[in-house]
């Protein structure tokens, strides 16, 4: 979503090119004085929009997702599908992604099934796209309806009760918008983000995901102490902790069999503050838009002090998580560009090396 608000605010080639994979964008050719007003005509709506604050234009951006999110569930799923098939079609970053990851980390899938959950990947990344647009611009309590199942939510409930610091690890699977509904809708909660690069997609940002009760804490070199007093206040911190962190800022483990720059925040929170830490995540369940809520406490050695440790829990129990159905993850991410300093390993999802995939 927000690589495509990105996008909305800057020029691209005519080509819309992929260099990371070996896709360059072709070079605009003049096609006659017709060709130019057009371009004129563009270059005059991109000036425009260059005018206007970043809060103006995130808020022409909020307007045209209330559009969006005024459309029914099945005409926005029937969307979804389309776009799904699209990528497929044109081999999309997003079709290509995914192709890539499914090698690297399910290398015992093949042929047949490995085409038929690239299929279902790409189908549940384009719902959940169109679905979390949605969700961002209905009331919250009308969101919250869609969770037909709930599991373990007393262990957050209690946590609250007791005034206990807490912190939240949410996987990026199934829904993890509508997961951040639910955890402001028990109470105050930090919820550390990666802001996009755009300033307009920031705005953006703070402007839908701002709901009661949620703080956005940017992933910069502040927000860990702004987290670190929270916590030591009683308060509860939420991270999606499956983003590759800047060389120097994690460990790496082992993800599905290969080695993942894996963020050590999440467990140097939880060894400093001693505040528990519980996994939770909203799985998509059935073909239309209901989902089970589960909470669950993470294992002890998530907090470990050796950073390899405790990173090595963090992997393995979102592992843990993902298996239980491989298509809600969030697999159109380039999650092992980094590889191991010393290892010989060269970035996966570069051209030369996935020329080197089985046929």
């Amino acid at each position: 979503v927000t690589r495509w608000i990105r996008a909305s605010m800057r020029r691209a080639p005519c080509g819309g090119g992929d260099a990371s994979i070996g896709r360059p964008g072709r070079i605009c050719q003049p096609s006659g004085h017709r060709g130019g007003a057009r371009r004129a005509g563009r270059g005059r709506s991109a000036a425009r929009l260059a005018g206007m604050t970043a809060h103006r234009q995130a808020r022409l951006l909020v307007a045209a997702t209330r559009l969006l999110g005024a459309l029914p569930w099945p005409v926005v799923y029937a969307l979804g599908d389309g776009i799904a098939a699209l990528w497929r079609l044109g081999d999309a970053r997003e079709s290509r992604v995914a192709r890539r990851n499914l090698e690297l980390a399910f290398p015992e899938v093949q042929g047949a099934e490995r085409d038929a959950l690239h299929r279902r990947i790409l189908r549940t990344t384009a719902r959940q796209a169109l679905e979390t647009l949605k969700l961002w611009t209905r009331p919250p309590a009308e969101n919250l309806a869609l969770i037909r199942e709930a599991h373990g939510v007393a262990h957050y409930d209690q946590a609250l009760a007791a005034g206990r610091r807490v912190v939240v690890a949410a996987p990026h699977f199934g829904n993890w918008e509508l997961l951040n509904q639910w955890l402001a809708s028990r109470g105050p909660i930090a919820i550390v983000y990666r802001p996009p690069d755009s300033a307009v997609g920031d705005e953006f940002l703070q402007q839908v995901r701002g709901v009661d009760n949620v703080r956005q804490v940017r992933a910069e070199g502040a927000a860990v102490r702004q987290l670190w007093k929270t916590l030591k206040d009683g308060g509860a911190v939420g991270i999606l902790p499956d983003q590759q962190p800047k060389a120097g800022d994690g460990e790496f483990a082992p993800f599905f069999g290969v080695q993942a720059l894996t963020m050590t925040l999440l467990s140097r929170l939880a060894e400093r503050t001693g505040a528990p830490v519980l996994l939770a995540w909203c799985e998509r369940i059935g073909d239309g838009p209901g989902f089970a809520l589960h909470v669950e406490p993470a294992p002890a050695a998530i907090g470990d002090p050796d950073p390899v440790a405790a990173v090595a829990c963090l992997n393995a129990e979102v592992e843990r998580i993902t298996r239980r159905d491989p298509s809600q993850y969030q697999w159109t991410y380039k999650r092992y560009t980094l590889r191991p300093p010393g290892s010989g390993e060269i970035n996966p999802y570069e051209r030369r090396e996935w020329a080197k995939r089985p046929a």
